[in-house]
């Protein structure tokens, strides 16, 4: 299975539960419904400590950077997400209602009465609220970064690794078996049309969607340098394929970084820059986090607003530091803002993950080759 990677496992999973949803009996199904109630309860439960453990690590090691160098490149980074960000809102709201039409209150109607309930559940109320945990992992970051104290962050960075270890050890190799039962109930319900055609739909928009985002940031570094966009990223094209296949921005950073001074960015600043950018610039993830939002957002006829859904893109950007580096991470790190701010119930949020690691290669690919654009802009701009 180690072999099988987790886009296939998450098709195997989503055609399972529709097979088993059609032909299953009720009482079987429920056995996987209970054990969805018992992961979402773990899942609510270890938010907060994955805020707490990838956002105060993450500020602090930022902070301890090389001073211009490190804000400028933080602070493009930063513009970058939230542009890419916007670009999905705005896109998404000017063709949703075209390409997802009539099928929000067919997709769950009355869901009270189409789902199944599970046998039993457990209570596994979280330590704090989501925003608690932001707070307090702001306030530990700034201080850590303030007071350059190792102790602190030590134990911060090991919180850190014991949290990456429950996501990749433990959530991670779950996710198919939640999503089986996402689905088997779905369908039993009659719902799971309406959601394959939304899935296909909004899968082509977010692949467009990072074409185009990295074309407009590289003809921003290519006008600013006077240099060819399209040459730049033919250059770049390596570090995108080593990425689709990794779906790690950390595994991708030594092709970046040699791509990166292929397009003529020094070795000083590539050095620098490419291995931070893998950590705090997502905006391939961004897109597709905000764009699978508010196609869940559709599908369950919540409204979504540009008052409504600005606050969460610029949280997103702050809170993609905290992605870690497996499969899914920057989904599992929007978990909190997507519950604490858009008002997501653990059906939807299960549908979110189910739409976000489908295509979740791609949005690493672009994170990677977008990189090579921030680093030839920060060169630029280096005095």
């Amino acid at each position: 299975m180690k072999r099988f990677g987790l886009l296939p496992r998450i098709i195997l999973a989503i055609a399972l539960g529709i097979i088993a949803g059609t032909f299953a009996p009720d009482g079987l199904i429920k056995v996987f419904v209970t054990f969805n109630s018992l992961f979402g309860n773990f899942l609510n439960f270890i938010i907060p400590l994955i805020i707490i453990g990838f956002i105060a690590p993450g500020i602090g090691a930022i902070g301890n950077g090389a001073g211009k160098l490190l804000g400028m490149t933080t602070l493009i980074a930063y513009i970058s997400t939230i542009s890419a960000g916007l670009l999905a809102f705005f896109t998404a709201q000017t063709i949703y209602p075209s390409i997802l039409a009539n099928q929000a209150s067919k997709a769950f109607d009355d869901p009270s009465k189409a789902l199944l309930k599970g046998y039993f559940t457990v209570e596994m109320p979280p330590i704090m609220s989501v925003m608690t945990a932001l707070l307090l992992a702001f306030s530990l970051g700034l201080g850590i970064a303030a007071i350059k104290g190792s102790v602190l962050k030590d134990v911060m960075n090991e919180f850190r690794d014991i949290i990456e270890l429950i996501i990749s050890k433990l959530i991670i190799p779950l996710l198919p078996v939640h999503i089986f039962g996402i689905f088997a109930n779905m369908t039993q319900g009659g719902q799971v049309s309406a959601i394959m055609s939304v899935f296909a739909k909004v899968f082509v928009m977010i692949i467009i969607l990072h074409i185009t985002y990295l074309f407009i940031q590289y003809s921003v570094a290519g006008s600013m340098r006077k240099q060819n966009p399209l040459k730049m990223v033919r250059k770049m094209a390596p570090a995108y394929f080593t990425a689709l296949g990794t779906q790690s921005s950390a595994s991708s950073i030594p092709v970046t970084l040699e791509r990166s001074k292929k397009i003529g960015v020094k070795d000083r600043i590539a050095d620098f820059s490419v291995p931070l950018l893998a950590t705090i610039h997502l905006s391939g993830s961004t897109i597709t986090l905000v764009s699978c939002a508010m196609a869940v957002m559709l599908l369950q006829d919540q409204a979504y607003t540009f008052s409504s859904m600005l606050p969460f893109i610029l949280m997103l950007g702050i809170t993609m530091v905290a992605a870690p580096g497996v499969p899914g991470g920057a989904v599992m790190a929007a978990t909190g803002l997507l519950g604490s701010m858009l008002h997501f119930d653990s059906t939807m949020i299960s549908l979110m993950i189910a739409l976000y690691l489908a295509q979740d290669s791609f949005g690493t690919a672009c994170n990677v080759t977008g990189d090579g654009a921030i680093t030839a802009i920060v060169d630029k701009l280096n005095k």
